[in-house]
């Protein structure tokens, strides 16, 4: 038999590392230079040879800039491009705003009859959002963003009345004023033509510099919402608190104007975005006609095509299988879509102070049955508009880097609830017309130590004769790291703090369960509220009016302990007082009140606890809270409120500088 050779195929180093030109060329020459010795060896920059080597170096180069290039726009942190910007903003939840409405804050007038020389309040109209006016020098058209209730008042809502007419002394009408936000646009109403069902439609609207997508309504009336996902089946709507939609919350609508739920639809879609900075609507891919969540689910079907092997039970399953259903939401088929929207925006529409006034459509809301026709007409002819300072913030649209810091920020924010200050950010972004949430104090929960003794476990002050709720300095507790404890609290109508209504309550729960984490148990409780006075001495500079430096000191003590400035938890300094006295014109120095005050403080604080003198009920024993002249308080959550500043700060003049009495 004869014998043959087998050649060995010889392996080629290649170098993958290269990246620019001289790179390419040098490794070429090299890799010539090794593997083809004895073929070509003239490597001149003049040769026929040179100049084949520098053309694959040439295209080398350009397809490595290209793959670079490629990497570099895949990367939120250094693209460039807009198309690839707005495509990875948006993957990441943050819609770029092409641009900026100008804002207003509209004062609303509104007369109601008079009724035993007080307002007539059954004639108080709701003027429902959506409302536009005209600024009577531009044209420009602004829209209203909440219904304006002229029916309650409230700390962050209040309704201001004076008397509009007399007769014979008597008031025949009073006039109600209240405020609004407005934002500019143009209003416009577009038609869009459905056929047979078709997964992820979309429609392009006609305008650019979209602001808003105000409502989109099918032909059978049905309403079809704006969401941030189409995996979102949840959506916020809100009703009016009254007895007719839910007695039990009736009660607190002063506090609580309008009660907040959570709605499941299936009718949504998303909004997109593209270069063009044109608007894009995007619907989901189901067929069916109810919400996911109301058809049954089957748990038969869920892994009943895996084989029997054990193999496969590692396979993960879409908990939407239980459904059977098409997910992401519904596909418009078979009807029109009335898509009303606002577009505009710019620098143009700012406008001057007093310009908002013509009215060109309302709308009102008023339990009119019982009424008389003629004083509800009166009622709705009289509602007026009128900004008292100038609208402002409209401006172009966001750049490129813009939209590309905005979505980095948007990004790590999650838009959920992961440290405690989330929450208190949430807590205090609640809409007024929900409930004022005005303190939020977030704590682990506790629970009882049982292996302590109960001696030990709770120490009570107690007083026998004034009534009141006791504060309770616990001890023997361990944390509790299944729950989280948000204390809160709320303002009256007369900006006073008190405890939040159920309502309120409610709308914050409801308000918090889209944004909190699963594994995140929030129990609403009251914080305490420890109503004080205070009690100062000075001595005055010779040349002053005692009596305008004892007031102008009392002005500064009432500043100090503006309840704006105050938090749950926060201590109060004397030290911090004494110097605010100090730095009163007319002041020589702040000297200790004499009567109980035996440890010579500079300055005096005195518990409020009584609830006959319209006071918390909650007693504290300041000397036990007081420690190196810092007045700490209760080991419960609790916050210092001095509740009425003008008879609760007391000051007294003991003389001047040069010894003479006060």
């Amino acid at each position: 038999m004869a014998r043959t050779s087998v050649k060995k195929n010889v392996v080629k180093q290649v170098n993958y590392l290269n990246k620019d030109f001289n790179d390419f060329r040098n490794n070429l020459i090299e890799f010539a230079k090794q593997y083809f010795p004895n073929t070509y060896n003239d490597f001149n920059e003049a040769s026929p040879g040179m100049m084949f080597i520098e053309m694959a170096a040439y295209v080398g180069d350009v397809l490595s800039y290209y793959i670079d290039s490629q990497f570099r726009e895949s990367l939120l942190a250094y693209a460039e491009e807009k198309r690839n910007v707005y495509n990875i903003a948006q993957s990441f939840g943050y819609t770029p705003k092409v641009t900026s409405a100008a804002d207003a804050v509209l004062n609303v007038f509104q007369t109601v009859p008079a009724l035993n020389n007080k307002p007539d309040y059954r004639y108080a109209l709701n003027v429902t959002a959506g409302t536009t006016i005209k600024a009577s020098s531009t044209g420009t058209t602004f829209r209203t963003l909440e219904d304006v209730n002229f029916k309650f008042s409230s700390s962050y809502d209040r309704r201001n009345v004076s008397i509009f007419e007399t007769d014979s002394g008597l008031p025949t009408k009073f006039l109600l004023q209240k405020s609004v936000k407005a934002q500019s646009g143009t209003i416009v109403t577009e038609y869009y033509d459905f056929g047979s069902a078709e997964k992820y439609t979309s429609l392009k609207l006609s305008n650019a510099d979209i602001i808003e997508i105000i409502s989109v309504t099918d032909s059978d009336s049905n309403k079809w919402y704006e969401v941030d996902s189409l995996a979102r089946d949840t959506i916020f709507v809100d009703m009016e608190n009254n007895i007719t939609n839910d007695p039990a919350s009736a009660v607190d609508r002063q506090t609580a104007p309008y009660i907040l739920k959570l709605k499941k639809t299936s009718r949504r879609f998303t909004t997109y975005i593209d270069e063009n900075d044109r608007t894009i609507l995007r619907f989901g891919a189901g067929i069916s006609d109810n919400p996911d969540e109301e058809i049954v689910p089957n748990p038969d079907s869920v892994g009943s095509s895996l084989p029997g092997s054990p193999t496969y039970l590692t396979t993960a399953f879409d908990p939407s299988n239980f459904l059977k259903t098409k997910t992401f939401g519904l596909a418009p088929a078979n009807t029109t879509l009335t898509v009303k929207y606002a577009y505009g925006g710019g620098i143009d529409d700012n406008v001057n102070s007093g310009d908002i006034t013509d009215i060109t459509s309302i709308s009102y809301e008023i339990q009119d049955a019982l009424l008389s026709s003629t004083l509800v007409q009166d009622a709705k002819d009289s509602v007026a508009f009128t900004n008292s300072s100038p609208a402002k913030g409209g401006s172009t649209g966001q750049t490129v880097i813009e939209v590309r810091e905005s979505a980095l920020a948007h990004f790590q924010a999650q838009q959920r609830n992961v440290t405690k200050e989330d929450y208190i950010v949430r807590a205090y972004s609640l809409p007024a017309k929900y409930g004022s949430v005005a303190k939020v104090y977030f704590v682990q929960d506790d629970q009882l130590n049982k292996s302590a003794e109960l001696d030990n476990l709770e120490r009570t002050i107690t007083v026998d004769d004034i009534g009141s709720t006791v504060l309770s300095l616990q001890a023997g507790r361990i944390p509790n790291p299944l729950a989280m404890n948000m204390y809160t609290l709320g303002f009256n109508s007369a900006r006073r703090l008190a405890p939040l209504s159920q309502t309120i309550k409610d709308n914050l729960k409801t308000y918090l369960s889209q944004y909190r984490m699963v594994t995140d148990a929030i129990n609403i409780k009251d914080a305490y509220v420890i109503n004080i006075g205070i009690k100062f001495g000075l001595m005055t500079k010779v040349g002053f009016n005692k009596q305008d430096v004892l007031l102008r000191c009392v002005t500064a003590v009432q500043d100090f302990f503006d309840i704006d400035r105050w938090q749950i938890g926060q201590p109060i300094v004397l030290a911090d007082i004494a110097y605010e006295l100090s730095l009163v014109d007319g002041v020589a120095t702040v000297v200790p009140p004499v009567e109980n005050n035996p440890t010579n403080l500079p300055i005096l604080i005195e518990n409020k606890y009584k609830i006959t003198d319209g006071y918390s009920g909650n007693f504290y024993d300041i000397q036990s809270g007081m420690v190196n002249g810092v007045l700490y308080p209760a080991l419960d959550p609790s916050i210092f409120e001095v509740k009425y500043s003008n008879s609760d700060i007391q000051g007294k003049v003991l003389g001047d500088n040069l010894g003479t009495q006060g």
